[in-house]
This record gives C-alpha cells, sequence and structure tokens, in this order.
C-alpha cells in the first residue's frame, strides 16, 4: 500500500486564520500539532518515510518538508497548477505508474481529516490494500451518519463482499448532495452511509477508470507517461471534482465501499474545530476573555493578550488575526469562503 497525503488547498472556510501562504492544514488548530503532523505520525504507526507520499502544490511543498523533513523530494507529487481533486488524484496515479508502481494499490489520505483509533485506521488499509490486489473496483469509505451531513454526498451500501474484521460492500446507489429536508429523509434508509472518500485503486485501475469516464483527463496523463511535459499537459486537464468520475463509477456498480471502522472528523468549518475541541476538553478561555450570560463562544486571538468583553450572545465564532476580524453564527461558518470572496473582490488588504 501507498499512502498518499493530499494536501493543495488551503481551506477559504477557515480564513482568516488559513490563508494560501500558511494552509490551514499546516497550522496549530488542535493543539501543538498540525492536521499534517497528526496524519504523518498516524501513518508512521506502519509505514516509513521512504514509503508515504506527498501531493501537494509549489507553494506548500517548503511547509511540508519543515514539519515532515524526513520523507525523500523524490515522493513529492507536485501539481503545476490547482486544477481540483480529480486531476491531482489522476497526477498521483499517473506519477505511480511512472515510477513502475503501477500495480502497487495507493491510498488517498486527506489532510483536513482525523481517523480515531489510528489503529482501526491501519486496519482498513490493510484490508483495502488486499481488496485493490483483486478487484478492478474502485475502493473508497464512508460512515453510518446519526444527523444530517451537508455539503456531502451519500452511499447506499449493498451486499457485503468480504469475511474480515472491517466491513466492505459493493455500492448499490450514488446519492447526490441534497437539501437538508431530503437528507433528513435518507436517515431512515439503514444501509446509508456519507461518503468520505478514501480512493483507493492500483495505478492502473485508476487510469483505465479515466480512460473510460474521464478521456480528458486520462489523454493528458498518457502523454505524461509518454515522455510529455507534465505542465503542458496538466494544464490541458480541465479542472473539476473526482465525482466527475467516481459518481459514474458508483452508477455503473462498479465501486466498493468500506464502512469506516474508527472515528472520522473533518475539519472544513470553526464549528467543527469547535466542536472538536470541546468533546476533548481541549478548549481553554483564558484570563483576559470576559463572557457574561453568554454561551457556546469561540474565540481565537492570535494576540493571547487582547482583551475580549461578551456580553449576552451565544454562539458566536469570533477570530482576531490582528489585520482581520471575523464575527459569525457559528451555524453559518460553512458560508465564511463567501466573505473572503468579497474581500478580494474589494481588493482589500491582506496578507
Amino acid at each position: 500500500m501507498i499512502p498518499v497525503i493530499i494536501c493543495g488547498g488551503f481551506g477559504t472556510k477557515l480564513w482568516p486564520v488559513s490563508r494560501e501562504h500558511k494552509p490551514k492544514h499546516f497550522l496549530r488548530l488542535l493543539g501543538d500539532k498540525s492536521l499534517f503532523q497528526l496524519n504523518y505520525e498516524a501513518l508512521r504507526t506502519k509505514y516509513t518515510p521512504q514509503e508515504i507520499y506527498i501531493s501537494t502544490n509549489p507553494d506548500q511543498v517548503e511547509l511540508a518538508k519543515k514539519q515532515a523533513p524526513e520523507i525523500p523530494l523524490d515522493n513529492y507529487i507536485i501539481e503545476p497548477e490547482m486544477r481540483n481533486q480529480g486531476p491531482a488524484t489522476g497526477l498521483i496515479a499517473a506519477y505511480l505508474a511512472k515510477k513502475g508502481l503501477i500495480d502497487e494499490p495507493f491510498m488517498i489520505v486527506q489532510v483536513d481529516d482525523l481517523r480515531e483509533p489510528v489503529s482501526a485506521f491501519i486496519e482498513m488499509m490493510d484490508e483495502c490494500d488486499k481488496m485493490a490486489r483483486t478487484t478492478t473496483k474502485y475502493i473508497t469509505g464512508g460512515f453510518k451518519p446519526d444527523f444530517p451531513v451537508m455539503g456531502v454526498d451519500y452511499l447506499i451500501k449493498g451486499e457485503k463482499v468480504n469475511q474480515g474484521k472491517v466491513s466492505v460492500y459493493n455500492v448499490s446507489k450514488f446519492v447526490w448532495r441534497s437539501t437538508k429536508e431530503e437528507t433528513e429523509k435518507l436517515l431512515s434508509e439503514p444501509n446509508l452511509l456519507v461518503h468520505t472518500n478514501h480512493t483507493c485503486m492500483t495505478p492502473k485501475n485508476f487510469l483505465e477508470l479515466l480512460k473510460k469516464y474521464k478521456p480528458e483527463w486520462y489523454e493528458p496523463l498518457q502523454n505524461y507517461l509518454n515522455g510529455g511535459d507534465l505542465n503542458l499537459e496538466f494544464a490541458k486537464m480541465p479542472a473539476g471534482p473526482l465525482e466527475d468520475v467516481t459518481q459514474k463509477v458508483h452508477e455503473a456498480g462498479q465501486s466498493l465501499i468500506v464502512e469506516l471502522p474508527f472515528k472520522w472528523t473533518d475539519f472544513g468549518t470553526f464549528e467543527s474545530i469547535d466542536k472538536y475541541l470541546r468533546e476533548n476538553n481541549l478548549y481553554n478561555v483564558g484570563e483576559n476573555i470576559v463572557d457574561l450570560n453568554g454561551k457556546n463562544n469561540y474565540l481565537r486571538l492570535d494576540d493571547p493578550n487582547k482583551i475580549v468583553a461578551l456580553v449576552g450572545v451565544d454562539n458566536l465564532v469570533i477570530v482576531d488575526t490582528g489585520d482581520v476580524l471575523l464575527i459569525s453564527d457559528k451555524k453559518s461558518t460553512g458560508k465564511i469562503g463567501e466573505a473572503l470572496k468579497e474581500v478580494k473582490k474589494r481588493k482589500l488588504a491582506l496578507t
């Protein structure tokens, strides 16, 4: 198995803490270590630095090298430009194929998630490794939701296909992202799983999927494999999500889903960070924060000595980075990226 930590974006929903020059996965959001370091250390419980790959863009290579200096530079799969996760995953497969690893399964490890306990994650990787060597089907992961999870797609699991401790199922149906009302109705489906990616295949089989379902991605990658210039060929690939391919694969009955044997936490918003910190008794408010008659407020200050007084307000996110002050209702933190777009549109100064 080849674990590939993918970390190309910068998390606009966590602006202004996360910036293009200091993206969220390299920041200490949950304690003394970044999400990148936590995921790298999880993989190191089984894999050597020489066995771990990093998929990123040129701007983030140095950040990754500082936090995981043991990983060889040749293990960096560098996207010439950001074109979303579809082309990025295609490049991973092509890069590994070009290194002679065309029949060695790889797994995408998204850097903005945590998987706990780590031992269960490694068990899942081992099971996926075995499955990917015996099937041409696309392998992914998912978990049973107990509340409506918005902004994701869903999969309905079918027949179980293995006898191992980690359960793997055929995918019987793909359900695209829906409204909150439609999502609430889905919860009554006993075999419903939230799709959490964890793409796993051999490079050979993944490239064959692109050849069949996304030739506009496959052809430039094939040119690259045949000696073409990576920068020129990658620029030919239309930007797009991986779902441009996987949705078709799910609908064709050519995919498997692993029911995650661990707790999966995605850190996409300040609300999700706040929830994790409180559940793990990691959220601490300093003496300089005065909160009168309020509850469930989340504050993050670059200046630990700044005095902040809150009076009679609840469920607010307040982030002060010195040059930017963000105030949001917790339930609206998923829309912070829209505020950033407006800031850029107005050409306001940002560092």
